[in-house]
């Protein structure tokens, strides 16, 4: 008889080591795919950081200030295909907290920025003056129903000038009109200039100088100052 055995372990030795070197390149092949994968996503991230850091500063808040733009322009759309109104709508999706919470915060902002023109600095009192305004309704009413159709005036209505003011309206005024004077009595004016004042300057920014320097050392140097005027100074 023929001995086979060692024929045969050749050969299963041999189909094993080419499974396992097959198995190594499949390996190899999938390790060189995913780094490629990897340089791909790597140069992508890297472009992608460049464009960011090339944008404005407010790219983002103006992205998506345009993208809330947009996407309100399709809500009136759709509002104006259905035949609702906008607004309504947009107040109907604004939830109790948030309605407290930017009521709370319109309360607390100041307008006044300051003094910019006498234009603003009037229709900023004006509109002081109307929100401290309570009207009195039964006073109006009485006064509907007392003049008539005059109560609504035009250009023929006459007697207009015979209406009086109440002794209360009046109180009221006077009192609104000496807060308003004690309030501008404390506003900080620019000083007048003393003609009489002794020139010890050569400039605005030295007088002012000088002024502090009086100010805070002026009653320890006043007798050797007047010293050196009258000429007796040691």
């Amino acid at each position: 008889m023929r001995d086979t055995t060692g024929a045969g372990g050749s050969a299963v030795k041999k189909a094993t080591t080419s499974t396992n070197k097959f198995a190594k390149l499949n390996r190899l092949r999938e390790l060189e795919m995913k780094m490629n994968e990897a340089r791909k996503l790597n140069h992508a991230e890297l472009v992608a950081e460049d464009e960011r850091k090339k944008r404005p500063s407010n790219y983002e808040s103006k992205r998506k200030w345009l993208e809330w733009e947009q996407e309100q322009e399709e809500k009136k759309k759709e509002c104006s295909a259905k035949g609702e109104d906008f607004e309504r709508v947009k107040l109907l999706e604004v939830s109790a907290d948030a309605a407290e919470r930017w009521d709370r915060k319109k309360k607390k902002k100041n307008p006044d920025t300051g003094f910019a023109d006498y234009e603003q600095a009037t229709f900023r009192q004006y509109q002081r003056l109307t929100k401290q305004i309570k009207p009195d309704l039964q006073q109006y009413e009485k006064q509907g129903q007392k003049l008539g159709d005059d109560f609504y005036a035009s250009s023929d209505t006459l007697g207009l000038q015979d209406h009086k003011d109440s002794e209360e309206a009046i109180d009221k005024m006077v009192t609104d009109l000496e807060k308003q004077i004690e309030k501008r009595s404390k506003y900080s004016r620019r000083r007048t200039f003393d003609e009489e004042a002794d020139i010890d300057y050569i400039n605005e920014r030295n007088m002012k100088f000088n002024q502090k320097l009086e100010r805070f050392y002026g009653k320890y140097t006043s007798e050797i100052k007047q010293n050196l005027e009258r000429g007796t100074a040691v």
